[in-house]
Parts: structure tokens; C-alpha cells; sequence
């Protein structure tokens, strides 16, 4: 498993960018219209004149399910004729193919085919390797995999099939019951053979000592296998023996005489390299035990012919000289990966960093085992004692994009993740590195929507990215998945609480497509059922704060999310909140902005012209709830009503020029240099209404919000009133006869502000 994580010259974290031929297959594989059409059943096909050799076909189909994208039958059927593609490694993880597909594959004659979490495959499909088997030099069937064993765990029976693939090499199974009638004597050139969690039933491991060529066997979760040792012990050549098992709490992985078992081990396997007795007590009690060397055999020796070397494990006593390159010690009996002295240049343990992340290497395809390595990773990080961050981010990545079915992987990569994020080295993630961990959390809370720890372990590690920024380049499917989880989880939850603080940051933040998005998905009719159910319990907490403040931010500059509110029955969402929670300024701040926005849509207006909205509206004028903030958008929202004329006044009571008198009385109140709590991105309503001649009380809130905004923030607002060409409609008012003279001094007021910033910028 080649670390992809980098500690690059600049010290930054980074992931290498993609090559000229990888950025070509992501271009293919998200525009198949290139190379592929629809039939008019709807199914794809290679164009005609179309011919793909063999590397491009392998790699277009491993670099489709690189850019998260599952593999199923109607892209395989792009691969039907054989003399226009070709396909010689197949590799499948995640696909949604079934066995039609799958037969398509094997008519290539494949050199090697894997597959892992393929649920879709029968056992039934498992005659295709009689057919199509015979060019495979290897093959790997791992977990959900079922062409050889069941789909159902508890489905003991083992399949009646032999392996008719003579020229196998490599042969990994994963789960699959062994009948006694299975033989290996035919596939002389097996190399590698791996069994990982197969039951070996009335299977005697006597068969494979036919095999002249094997020199790695895993027998990992195999049990029991106590009656086989001496079978194995026949395998001379073996280079590579794992009898590890996963947990020794059920009493597997208990030898009688440890020992004993693994000195007879060493004893007869004399080629070892790798061997792994993990979760066993094989490794005995930490007694440390001396090996004679001596060269005189049993003749007496000299003291210098003597050599005596130390083990704290006493069965590899005779590898002291000659240390394994490998050694798998995780969660051994007494502790073993602790000791002091081990005869092997590597170790997976627990004992230390260098033991976590060999271990994670090591059994990356060892889910439920991996998932515990990760949990040790987390420790670490948690306490801030992890120092090879970018192995360990290499390792967590590797993982959950592995095993993305694998629910507890996912929240315990993920948890990881949150602390490896928040760490220190954050700074230093280049843009590659953060959007792969992003789009990793994306895909582990996509498959496991429903578990809440999962969501709530994404939702914390995404805030500690910059927002929006960093998310862009997966907006969309971060907004269904933050919708989720503000809708289906628990009202009043954590979950639910840090989703819709996500949503209403990401609402805030960026432009108008991607606000009509939101709009789309339902986010307005979403806070409602939200804020329908506080009221029914008459409950205020943030969850009711933040759903107004992200329906105010929705509906910015975005015409048609106005609309979703008031046709979701905003107006009465409104009133009820105004009624049952009366004191609370900051709901009041954020429903009046959000009808600040409602009121800036002309074609919308009519439907805020009746008694009882005015009428709030002009008691709010009087309000000193957070500041001005109340008080100054219920004057925009009478201001941009009462710009449509008196012609479009159609209530009696009360009366426009009323209203607009205590409008201009409340605006006189207020203090120019009020600090806001309030964005804005364009001043294109507000110079709207400083045309409005027709109605000089709605230019006398247009030029003092004007005044206001320049006065307190010059940096921002001056160039964006310049930027607009306000300075000219300013002019032109202060020129114009109709404005009173209350309204041109304050209109100065803008044009000065923005010239002494202009001269600021000059200096500076």
C-alpha cells in the first residue's frame, strides 16, 4: 500500500497531483459521451469506430472507481465486444454489478480479477470460473464477494465448486466454507495463498502440500487450526505464515504448549520472513530465554566459540541471529509487541506509533482488525502524540476509501480525521490533501446516512475547514447530506444542531446558483417543519435562532426563495414566533432581515400589503431590540413598500403617510456610527431607493443606511458603493430639487466618506 500523503519541500502536507493521464481518464470517466451513446432502449454503448487497447481499458476502469464512482452493468456493457476492448486486471471494490456484468469481465480472459464489497454478485455466478477461469493468474474474492460462499454470515454450507483456474499464482478467499472434496494439486504454480476467515470445516491442509511453488500462506480468523500445524509445518518453502486471529477473547488463538508450538514452527520453517501470530499467545509470557550458538553442535566449546543471544519470545529463540523481516504482535497474549527484545526488523502492535501505523499497513484489508488500529491512531492523536502525520493520514484515507461499507471503520477513521484536522499541522494540508479528506468524510456519511455518530464525527471534522471555500467542489452533495441530518435526526440533538450551523455558514457565504440550489433541495420547507415543531412545544433554542438566520440568508438577492417562504406560509410562521417568544432579539434580528429581503422583490410586495403586517411592521420601527437592527429593517421593508406608490397603498389603516412619518422619526433616532450586524454583497436595492423621488422618506433610509455602512466599515462598503456607480446617483440627488435637505446632507456625508478613502488607498 504506497503512502500517497507527502511531506513536501516547502514542509506542507500534500497528495502528488494527478499526471496528464490520470487528468485524461477523469475527463472520460465524467463525460462517457466521449467515447460511448444511448441506445434507444437507454442503454450505453461504445461508439461505432471506437477501439480501446488493453491499458486504457484497465485503467479507465480503476481510475472510475478512483474518482468515487461505483461500477455497474451499464458502464461494464461498454466492454461487450472483445475485439474493440480489451481487459486484462480487473480490480472491484464497491460495485453494484451483477452477475451479467461480471460474465461480460470474464470474456476478456482475465490475467487478474478482484473484487471486495460486491453484493450484487450470486453465488450462482460461480460457474463462470469453470468457463472463463483458465487465463487467471490471480484471483481475489473478499468480503461481500459471495461467488463462493453465500451472502448471508450465518449461511455455513459450504458451495460445491473446484477451482478450474490451472495457472493461478495468487489465490485470496475470504469466508468461504471448504469442502473436502476441494483440490489444489492441480495449480502447480501457486505461489500465495491466502484464506482469510474461511472454514476449513472437513478441509485438511495436507492438500496443499502439493504445491510446490507456495511460499505465502494467511490463515488469519482460520480456526481451529491446532491439528493443522503439523500440515503446515510440511511447507517447507513457506516464506510468509499468518495464524494470527483477530481476537483471542472466545478462547481462539490459545495453544496449550505456546512455546513449544512456535519453536517447532521456526524448526521446520526455516525460510520464514514474515510471520504473523497476532491476537495468539504464541509469543508465551515474556520470560526471556538464552540460545546457545554454539558451532561444535553437542561437543563442548570454548568460551569464545560460545555465543549466547537474548529473546523475550522464547519459540523464536533460533531467529535471534536471523530476525524475521516481519512480525505481527497485535493484541498478543502477556503483551508480547511490548517487550524489550524481538527478533524481527519490523513489529505490528500496539506498543507505540511505529507499531500502529506498521500494523495499519499491514492488514488494510483486515476491516474489523483495522478498525481497531484506528482506534489506537485516535488515541494517539487525541493526546497530541502522533508525530508521522503524513503516514497516519495515508493510513486513516487508505482505509475508509477501502472499506466504505464498513460502518465502524468509517466512524472511527472519521474520528481520527477530526483530530488529525484539528491538529496543529492543519496549516500546512495542501488544496489535493484537504479535498480528498473531504471528499473521504462525504463518502463515509453518504453510505451511512442514517448512523448519527457517523454524521456527528463528518459534521465536527468539517468545521475545522475554511467555509466555503474549502467544500465548493462538493457543495451539492455536502448540502443533502447537512439537510439530512438537520431534518432526520433527533430534534434538539448535537447532530442536528452542528447541521444546520454548517448550513446556514455555507447559505451565507456564497452566490446566487448555488443559493437557488438550496432553494431547490427544499431548505426553506425544511426550517419550517423545524420551526413548526418549537412552536408546538413552544421551545426557543439555537436550532429556531439559526433556521431564520439561514432562511434570511437563503433568500438573499434570490427572488424565488421569497417566494418558497411566503408560499410556506412564512408570514404565519412569522407572526406566531413574534407572539410566543417576544423577547428574544435575536429571532426578531433575523426574521425582520429575512423580510427584508422578501420586501426587495417587487413582484412580491402585494402579498406584505394588509393591516395586520403593516402595522407590525410600523410598531417594530419603535423597537431598540438588538440595537437598531429591528428597527432598521422594519423601515427597509416599509421603505421598499411604500416605493411602489399610493396607488399600490391598498389599506386604509394605517394610513402611508403615517407609517412614513414614523419611519422618518425613527430614523432620525438612530446613531450614524451603529456598529451592524448585518452583509451586504450588493447595495443594489438600497440605490434603488435613492431614485425613488416619488417618495423622499424611502430615499431618507437608502442614503443613511448608505452613510451608516460607509461610516463603520469605509474598506468594505466604499468601493462597493463605487464600484456600483453610486457616487454618480448621489449626485444626481443632492442636484435634484424633490430630496429635503435632511436627506442631501447625509448624501454628502457618502460621497466625502468615499473620497477620503479613495485618498487612503492613494497614500497608502
Amino acid at each position: 500500500m504506497s503512502c500517497k500523503v507527502r511531506l513536501m519541500e516547502d514542509g506542507s502536507l500534500d497528495e502528488e497531483p494527478l499526471t496528464l493521464k490520470e487528468i485524461a481518464y477523469q475527463k472520460l470517466c465524467n463525460n462517457l459521451d466521449i467515447i460511448s451513446s444511448h441506445r434507444p432502449d437507454g442503454q450505453r454503448v461504445l461508439n461505432p469506430c471506437i477501439v480501446l487497447p488493453n491499458e486504457i481499458c484497465d485503467g479507465f476502469l480503476e481510475n472510475y472507481q478512483r474518482f468515487n464512482r461505483p461500477l455497474d452493468d451499464s458502464v461494464i456493457r461498454l466492454f461487450e465486444d472483445t475485439q474493440r476492448t480489451s481487459l486484462k486486471i480487473v480490480n472491484l471494490r464497491n460495485s453494484t454489478l451483477s452477475s451479467i456484468g461480471l460474465e461480460t469481465l470474464m470474456r476478456h480472459k482475465l490475467f487478474a480479477l478482484s473484487m471486495w464489497y460486491c453484493d450484487m454478485i450470486t453465488v450462482g455466478s460461480h460457474h463462470l470460473l469453470a468457463h472463463y477461469g483458465d487465463s487467471l493468474r490471480s484471483l481475489e474474492l473478499g468480503i461481500s464477494s459471495h461467488l463462493l460462499q453465500y451472502g448471508e454470515p450465518n449461511e455455513k454450507e459450504p458451495v460445491d465448486f473446484q477451482l478450474t483456474c490451472p495457472h493461478l499464482r495468487r489465490l485470496v478467499l475470504n469466508g468461504v466454507v471448504m469442502h473436502h472434496r476441494l483440490q489444489f494439486a492441480h495449480l502447480h504454480d501457486l505461489g500465495h495463498l491466502d484464506l482469510t476467515s474461511c472454514v476449513l470445516a472437513n478441509f485438511s491442509l495436507e492438500a496443499l502440500g502439493s504445491l510446490p511453488n507456495l511460499h505465502t500462506l494467511i490463515l488469519f480468523n482460520v480456526w481451529p487450526i491446532a491439528n493443522q500445524l503439523h500440515a503446515i509445518c510440511c511447507l517447507r518453502r513457506l516464506c510468509t505464515l499468518d495464524i494470527s486471529i483477530s481476537s483471542s477473547g472466545n478462547g481462539h488463538g490459545t495453544y496449550d504448549l505456546p512455546d513449544q508450538t512456535l519453536e517447532m514452527l521456526m524448526d521446520n520453517l526455516r525460510h520464514l520472513t514474515h510471520l504473523d501470530i497476532s491476537g495468539t499467545n504464541l509469543a508465551g509470557n515474556g520470560v526471556a530465554t538464552k540460545e546457545s550458538t554454539s558451532t561444535s553442535g553437542s561437543q563442548p566449546s570454548t568460551k569464545m566459540e560460545q555465543h549466547f543471544a537474548l529473546t523475550d519470545i522464547p519459540g523464536l529463540a533460533s531467529r535471534t541471529q536471523r530476525p524475521l523481516q516481519f512480525l505481527g504482535l497485535y493484541h498478543t497474549a502477556h503483551w508480547a509487541c511490548k517487550r524489550h527484545d524481538i527478533p524481527a526488523l519490523e513489529v505490528a502492535g500496539d506498543a507505540n506509533e511505529q507499531q500502529i501505523l506498521t500494523a495499519a499497513r499491514y492488514y488494510h484489508d483486515r476491516p474489523v482488525l483495522l478498525t481497531r488500529v484506528l482506534n489506537d491512531l485516535y488515541h494517539l492523536f487525541r493526546f497530541e502524540n502522533c508525530k508521522d502525520i503524513h503516514t497516519a493520514l495515508d493510513v486513516v484515507l487508505s482505509a475508509m476509501d477501502r472499506h466504505l461499507k464498513f460502518k465502524h471503520m468509517q466512524i472511527s477513521g472519521s474520528a481520527t480525521l477530526f483530530y488529525i484536522v484539528k491538529g496543529r499541522d492543519r496549516s500546512k494540508f495542501g488544496a489535493l490533501l484537504r479535498n480528498h479528506i473531504i471528499r473521504t468524510l462525504l463518502n463515509g456519511m453518504e453510505m451511512h446516512i442514517t448512523d448519527d455518530t457517523m454524521l456527528r464525527n463528518g459534521y465536527l471534522t468539517l468545521t475545522q475547514f475554511h467555509m466555503p471555500v474549502d467544500v465548493l467542489f462538493e457543495y451539492e452533495r455536502l448540502i443533502k447530506i447537512l439537510l439530512h441530518g438537520v431534518s432526520k435526526t433527533e430534534q434538539e440533538g448535537f447532530v442536528q444542531r452542528i447541521a444546520i450551523y454548517l448550513l446556514n455558514t455555507l447559505a451565507c457565504q456564497v452566490d446566487g446558483r448555488q443559493k437557488l440550489f438550496l432553494g431547490e433541495l427544499g431548505v426553506v420547507s425544511t426550517m419550517f417543519t423545524l420551526i413548526k415543531d418549537r412552536l408546538t412545544r413552544s421551545v426557543f433554542d439555537d436550532v429556531m435562532e439559526v433556521a431564520w438566520s439561514t432562511m434570511w440568508n437563503v433568500t438573499d438577492e434570490t427572488a424565488i426563495n421569497c417566494k418558497r417562504f411566503l408560499d410556506g406560509r412564512g408570514m404565519e410562521y412569522f407572526l406566531k414566533c413574534l407572539h410566543t417568544f417576544p423577547d428574544r432579539d435575536e429571532l426578531l434580528r433575523n426574521m425582520m432581515g429575512l423580510l427584508g429581503n422578501v420586501a426587495e422583490v417587487k413582484w412580491l410586495r402585494p402579498k406584505l400589503m394588509t393591516q395586520e403586517f403593516i402595522e407590525v411592521f410600523a410598531r417594530l420601527l419603535d423597537s431598540l431590540s438588538d440595537g437598531i437592527e429591528v428597527s432598521y429593517n422594519a423601515a427597509g421593508v416599509l421603505a421598499h413598500i411604500a416605493s411602489d406608490g399610493a396607488d399600490a397603498w391598498t389599506i386604509k389603516t394605517p394610513s402611508r403617510e403615517h407609517v412614513l412619518e414614523r419611519m422618518v422619526a425613527a430614523i432620525q433616532r438612530w446613531n450614524i456610527k451603529s456598529e451592524r450586524n448585518i452583509n451586504y454583497r450588493s447595495f443594489e436595492p438600497i440605490l434603488s431607493l435613492v431614485r425613488c423621488y416619488e417618495t423622499p422618506q424611502c430615499q431618507h433610509w437608502a442614503v443613511w443606511a448608505l452613510a451608516n455602512l460607509t461610516q463603520v466599515y469605509p474598506e468594505k462598503y466604499c468601493k462597493l458603493v463605487e464600484q456600483e456607480n453610486g457616487i454618480q446617483i448621489l449626485n444626481e440627488l443632492i442636484e435634484h430639487e424633490s430630496p429635503y435637505c435632511e436627506i442631501k446632507r447625509i448624501a454628502r456625508l457618502v460621497i466625502e466618506q468615499c473620497d477620503s478613502g479613495s485618498d487612503r488607498m492613494v497614500e497608502g
